[in-house]
């Protein structure tokens, strides 16, 4: 995949059915590299159905077909020589809940890395380097260092979500895919995973998913509205919020519908 691409994601012409149902049509749409990308849109309009193209996680449905171009980093990802697995490492995913492992925090972290390389023998040392150096980018080694064996699921629900995204970071990936990261925390928990996505961005390219304008506008560079499986616009989020181009935007911003 080529590391130099100005654009993160590109997609051409994406549409999707689930079925006979058509949830995304003709989109067309570029993430730059390093910056946050806010998608928003009413409850049905498409964008967490898009925002699992980029993994090609939808395809886990057998009823669901794509047609168009998705790249990512350049590289079609739907060429037959793709990797499933390297894909994935490259595009990491936070879901809506919190869903670490039933195991302990150490072991969360380095999972991925057991998982993905189960024949290399890591020296105790680089995997204790490798969790202090995940926890510390998500600003939870303070709070877990003395923790580390503690089961994952016993933590806090905010705490638990940025372990979600500390475990992605081992396997060194280019673009963090959040699907409504911050729907069932509270506002102060919010705050802080808001918190950790702005320090993200430059060294990641992020993809989030909110129902949240005001969250869109707090973290994002650029941001794009959906509407019944379309992109209707895409452009720098103070623009989006300030001077929509389409009505369609305008309505959804000023609460008319949706």
């Amino acid at each position: 995949m080529s590391a130099g691409a100005v654009h993160s994601i590109e997609t051409k012409n994406l549409n999707l059915w689930y079925g006979d149902f058509q949830a995304l049509r003709n989109v067309n749409f570029r993430v730059r590299r390093g910056e946050i990308t806010a998608l928003i849109g009413p409850s049905g309009c498409g964008k967490t159905t898009l925002l699992r193209c980029f993994n090609r996680i939808n395809e886990r449905y057998g009823y669901v077909r794509t047609s168009g171009e998705i790249k990512i980093l350049g590289q079609n990802i739907y060429a037959p020589d793709v990797s499933l697995i390297e894909l994935r490492k490259t595009v990491g995913m936070v879901f809506q809940r919190p869903n670490p492992l039933p195991i302990s925090v150490y072991e969360n972290i380095v999972f991925g890395l057991r998982i993905h390389s189960p024949l290399f023998k890591w020296r105790k040392s680089v995997l204790d380097d490798i969790v202090e150096k995940a926890l510390r980018d998500v600003f939870l080694w303070d709070e877990l260092k003395d923790r580390l064996h503690v089961r994952a699921t016993t933590l806090q629900l905010d705490q638990q979500q940025k372990l979600c995204i500390a475990r992605l970071l081992p396997l060194k990936p280019e673009i963090i895919l959040m699907d409504e990261p911050c729907s069932a925390l509270d506002s102060e928990a919010t705050l802080a995973v808001e918190e950790l996505m702005l320090t993200l961005a430059g060294r990641y390219t992020v993809v989030i998913v909110t129902h949240n304008m005001a969250q869109a506008r707090r973290v994002s560079h650029e941001c794009a509205f959906m509407l019944m499986g379309e992109l209707i616009e895409h452009t720098r989020t103070e623009d989006l919020f300030l001077t929509p181009k389409d009505p369609r935007t305008a309505d959804y911003i000023e609460g008319r519908y949706g």
